[in-house]
């Protein structure tokens, strides 16, 4: 049973992280600002900073 269940999580996995804005696009930045700041990593708040106020 986990022989496939695991193939299975890891599709899906791809799927949704296929379905992630592209970075520094509109829809990005409108995700980032929906969420929390404590929620950012580094690379978010330095890519947001790049791409959604210094344009």
């Amino acid at each position: 049973m986990k022989k496939i269940i695991v193939p299975c999580l890891a599709v899906l996995s791809l799927f949704l992280v296929a379905c992630s804005p592209e970075v520094g696009s509109d829809a990005w930045c409108k995700a980032m600002k929906e969420k929390p700041k404590g929620d950012w990593t580094a690379n978010e708040a330095s890519d947001f900073a790049k791409h959604c106020v210094f344009k």
